[in-house]
């Protein structure tokens, strides 16, 4: 089941997304990272984000494009974070989809749905502030904003993160399922 977790920068929704899949118990827990490193402090904040998922028992696997290509363990619950970085990347890397950018992601959505026990997918409300960017921009706005909107679709579970705070959208769970 693909359970969707959006907020704002600093919302807490990556605390909360991680808290979902140890909820679910003891299952395989895999931590998918698309943040691509490009300083050195990118690798610093890598290696500090393993080793705190590591004592939650994540299996840590780096995807930054081609999302369609990975094969996780058949019944694990998945942690993808975040759609903002996997976007960007297939938009601007030398490998990424470029224009094809929301069907390639959303192959690989459907793909680790398929694969997975629970997907937990995070991502970030981009959409608020109204200032007024550039074309190329936009664009990337665009493709997020159409990709959160098909997950959210297929999702059973759509919540909000806001200061600390889950806000449920939407709940399709049948009544024992964890979220």
């Amino acid at each position: 089941m693909v359970t969707l977790i959006t907020g704002g920068s600093g919302s807490g929704k990556s605390a909360y997304a991680e808290s979902v899949i140890t909820d679910f118990g003891d299952y395989e827990r895999i931590y998918i990272a698309t943040m691509y490193p490009f300083d050195e402090e990118s690798h610093a904040r890598i290696r500090r984000h393993r080793q705190m998922r590591a004592k939650k028992k994540f299996q840590t696997l780096e995807c930054y494009t081609g999302l369609k290509d990975l094969k996780v363990p058949a019944g694990s619950c998945v942690l993808l974070e975040c759609m903002s970085n996997l976007v960007a990347n297939e938009m601007y890397q030398d490998q990424g989809a470029k224009e094809k950018t929301v069907e390639e992601v959303m192959e690989g959505i459907r793909s680790l749905a398929g694969q997975a026990r629970e997907l937990v997918i995070v991502t970030n409300e981009i959409f608020s502030d109204g200032i007024q960017y550039s074309p190329e921009t936009i664009q990337y706005q665009a493709f997020l904003g159409q990709i959160n909107q098909e997950i959210a679709k297929m999702a059973v579970n759509v919540t909000e993160v806001v200061y600390g705070i889950p806000l449920c959208h939407k709940n399709e769970r049948k009544e024992g399922q964890k979220i």
